[in-house]
Order: C-alpha cells, then sequence, then structure tokens
C-alpha cells in the first residue's frame, strides 16, 4: 500500500518530511487553500512522486506547474469533466498520473465513475465538506463496501493516527485501496507538518498490507 502526505508549503518542512520517503508528497495549487503552494519545491528523493493538486485548473494551468516541477501526478480535485480528463491525459502522455477526486459524505453514486474509469490512472475518495479537501473529517466508509470497480484508488479524509486501525479493518477487504492520504490530522498548522507525528503515522501505516 502506498502513503501520501499532502498539503506540503514550507521548504523546509518539505525536506524533513521527503526525508521520510512517504510514497507521494502534494502540493496544492489552489490560491484559496491556506496550504497553496508558491514557491519552489525542494529536491526530494527520486522515488517520491510529487503531486500537484488543482480545483477547476485550465488545461494549460495544470500543464504549466507539471513542467515548473516536473510533477509524476495531478490530482483533479474540481468539477472536472470527462472530456477535461480526456484532453489531460492524452497531453501528458502517460508521463504524469492523473487521479481524479470524488467527495462522500453519507452515500454516493457510484455510477458517476463509469465515464472516468479510462480518462484517470486512480480515483480518489476524500469527504465531502466545506472546502474541495483538507476538511479534517472522515466519510462513512461503509459507503465504498458497494464500489463497482477494479479500478485503484486513494483512500483520504480526516486520517489521523487513530483512525489507522479502522484503516487496518479496511484494508481487509477486497476493496482496491491503492493508497491512504493524510494531510491536517499531522499538521501544526495548516502546510506544516509535524514530522513525529509523520513518522508514526509512516512506520504505522507501512505494515499493512
Amino acid at each position: 500500500m502506498k502513503i501520501k502526505i499532502c498539503g506540503m508549503k514550507y521548504p523546509d518542512n518539505i525536506t524533513e518530511v521527503g526525508a521520510l520517503l512517504p510514497d507521494y508528497m502534494g502540493f496544492i495549487f489552489w490560491e484559496r487553500s491556506a496550504r497553496f503552494f508558491d514557491g519552489v519545491i525542494p529536491d526530494l528523493p527520486k522515488n517520491i512522486k510529487k503531486t500537484g493538486v488543482f480545483v477547476n485548473e485550465t488545461i494549460e494551468g495544470v500543464l504549466l506547474k507539471v513542467s515548473q516541477h516536473d510533477l509524476q501526478a495531478v490530482q483533479l480535485h474540481g468539477k472536472e469533466t470527462v472530456e477535461f480528463c480526456t484532453e489531460l491525459q492524452s497531453k501528458l502522455k502517460n508521463r504524469t498520473e492523473v487521479i481524479k477526486v470524488f467527495s462522500i459524505l453519507d452515500d454516493f453514486n457510484f455510477e458517476v465513475l463509469t465515464p472516468y474509469e479510462s480518462v484517470c490512472d486512480y480515483f480518489l475518495f476524500d469527504t465531502k465538506g466545506k472546502l474541495p479537501g483538507g476538511n479534517g473529517a472522515t466519510f462513512d466508509w461503509k459507503v465504498l463496501e458497494s464500489y463497482p470497480s477494479s479500478k485503484p484508488f486513494f483512500l483520504s479524509g480526516g486520517i489521523g493516527l487513530d483512525e489507522l486501525e479502522a484503516v487496518n479493518e479496511i484494508m481487509k477487504t477486497n476493496l482496491p485501496i491503492y493508497a491512504i492520504d493524510v494531510n491536517s490530522k499531522f499538521e501544526i498548522e495548516p502546510g506544516l507538518k509535524n514530522i513525529q507525528l509523520c513518522r508514526d503515522a509512516l512506520q504505522s501505516l507501512s505494515t499493512i498490507k
């Protein structure tokens, strides 16, 4: 199982988290976010996939950030259409992973996923809230029992150390969970990660198969 630490903002903190070797690190390029990243990403170990998080950005805007920061993945957290994802994927030429986000609370119509199956590499399920992400709350994971697809997905939304036992249980199911995405519950303040908490999480999650 892969691990993604999202919402990185401060260079020294980015370097410290990078030294822990998560599989993915997320940088939010949505200006209204408290975790908005507007700097230069420090050099990171090559096996970490730098992920740009976008909310209703233009194709050109996404491609610019991919080029500027040598991103290995893009996470689409807005109302991006199938047509948008199709065009983006074609222009990325399979050089960069495309992750499409869908927000869930108490229920979800999984039929909306079908047309996206062929135009993204992964889905990401997050908690529906006031903001596109980083709301610090979990959704009802029982909803995922009805997941009809074999498309692997990231599980996100309010996951902290207290949720790791529940993560362990859901990983025992046949759901194609590819990665766990953590953010707000490992912060000192928005964008500034607590290194010890991140280290503890990575150690705990690395034992979950």
